[in-house]
């Protein structure tokens, strides 16, 4: 047990170092959260919108720019995550290769990353629900801050399988920010006519932004939406895991040496050379 506790200790405090030395998304989440949080309620017109909240079937009239604060916190979220966590698989694919190879169990690296993606996930939701109550007060802020919380989770774990799968850099930056930007864009009924319609129930963070809104207008617990959340959360984990046991396989070539069949002779193997004899140079020496 403390073999297990002491690997797991070691891979999380070399991923928590990893994130550390990220100072761009330091900055992005001291910076970006606030400034885009903000520049959305303060632009946007307070007129409310008119919508049917699919989470509770209730009829709603939020704010306009109050809405749109909650979508684009939940934009900053998924693409600080996604970001960090796909810039330290990137960066660290080698290393964590090289330790996989040196017989370092999988499974504690994988928890390392999991345990590293829940605390920034946790700490960028808490940081984005503090911008918002500082605007206005929505009506249940845990909840607000769960959604986050799990709309981060999911985004990270994209992050990871991006990271892992994707052989250059900017690849994996475009497909999080225009993944992110597609999915919460198409949710918020300001800017998208077909919020209501039903495809957008399969869009990745659907939960998390009915879940969000219900925390900011309505009273009402929406515990299955969370639940839809860490299902995508499961799925992206999934494609990770896939990922990075791909990018940790053991590449080193095996010699294979074919077996000895009723085609095969000796004739075939090269003998090793001779190395002539002090004797028999001496003789030679005599006979010239």
């Amino acid at each position: 047990m403390r073999f297990h506790l002491t690997r797991f200790a070691v891979a999380t405090r070399f991923t928590l170092i990893e994130h550390g030395r990220n100072r761009f998304a330091m900055i992005l989440v001291i910076l970006f959260v606030p400034v885009w949080t903000s520049l959305a309620y303060l632009a946007m017109p307070d007129t409310p919108a008119r919508m049917r909240l699919r989470a509770t079937g209730e009829a709603l009239a939020p704010h306009g720019n109050e809405l749109t604060a909650i979508s684009r916190a939940l934009n900053a979220v998924t693409l600080i995550t996604g970001f960090m966590m796909f810039a330290a698989t990137f960066s660290g694919s080698g290393f964590d290769r090289r330790l996989a190879m040196a017989g370092y169990p999988r499974a504690h690296l994988v928890l390392a990353k999991v345990t590293a993606l829940a605390l920034a996930s946790a700490a960028v939701a808490a940081y984005a629900t503090a911008v918002i109550c500082l605007a206005w007060t929505p009506r249940q802020p845990l909840l607000l801050a769960a959604s986050l919380f799990c709309a981060g989770l999911t985004y990270g774990a994209l992050g990871v399988g991006f990271g892992s799968l994707l052989r250059r850099e900017v690849e994996g930056m475009f497909a999080i920010v225009m993944t992110s930007i597609i999915d919460l864009a198409l949710h918020n009924p300001i800017t998208s006519s077909g919020a209501d319609n039903p495809v957008m129930r399969y869009l990745p963070s659907y939960g998390a932004m009915q879940a969000s809104t219900a925390a900011g207008f309505s009273t009402s617990p929406v515990p299955g939406h969370l639940a839809l959340q860490l299902t995508w959360f499961g799925l992206a984990a999934l494609v990770a895991l896939l990922g990075f046991r791909n990018s940790t396989r053991n590449c080193l070539p095996t010699a294979s040496i074919p077996p000895l069949g009723p085609g095969s002779s000796k004739a075939d193997i090269p003998a090793p050379r001779q190395t002539a004899s002090p004797s028999a140079t001496a003789s030679d020496t005599k006979a010239h």
